[in-house]
């Protein structure tokens, strides 16, 4: 009869810590992300003062200018991770073509709060990198516990779900920026 009790203490505890572990991996995956948001909230927030910056140089470039504008509206209504990925490869795009143009724009250039708003975005852009990485290494911990045995187990038996990778879905975020000047 010991030796049932003692078999039973032991699952009961390897059922317990299991679960806990499958707890703290989803807990680093949600911590991740949100130190994602937080940095591209960062961004978002810096965007109204580049475009306040900019719009006065970039007379030609209205378009890009608005579709920043609104990309950072829509950033507000996105709730899922896909949305807010693709909102930032968007955005990305955007502000590579901001920053590409103003090469055309001497004094914008030389503006003092350009290029300060310019270093600001480059560090930012370097914590969001830094920071997409950290979220798929903690998405792809807590996936492969969700998969291997015996935590598989536990976690069907608790209804844990795989979360979403941080990723790049579009070809044209991928591509080089092309800058036409000519118009």
């Amino acid at each position: 009869m010991q030796i049932v009790i003692i078999i039973l203490v032991v699952v009961i505890i390897a059922i317990v810590l299991m679960y806990n572990s499958l707890i703290q991996a989803r807990n680093k995956a949600k911590n991740s992300w949100s130190q994602i948001d937080v940095q591209l909230q960062r961004r978002f927030d810096l965007i109204p003062n580049l475009i306040e910056v900019v719009k006065g140089y970039m007379e030609y470039e209205k378009e890009t200018l608005t579709k920043v504008t609104e990309l950072r509206t829509s950033w507000a209504n996105a709730t899922t991770i896909s949305e807010k990925a693709e909102l930032n490869n968007q955005l990305s795009s955007a502000l590579k073509t901001i920053m590409a143009v103003s090469e055309n724009y001497p004094d914008l250039k030389a503006n003092q709060s350009f290029s300060e708003l310019q270093e600001e975005l480059r560090n930012t852009e370097n914590k969001i990198s830094y920071a997409r990485q950290f979220y798929n290494d903690s998405v792809t911990m807590y996936n492969t516990k969700l998969e291997v045995v015996p935590t598989n187990i536990i976690a069907g038996l608790f209804n844990f779900k795989a979360e979403e990778l941080f990723k790049v879905d579009s070809e044209e975020a991928r591509k080089n920026v092309k800058v036409d000047f000519s118009k």
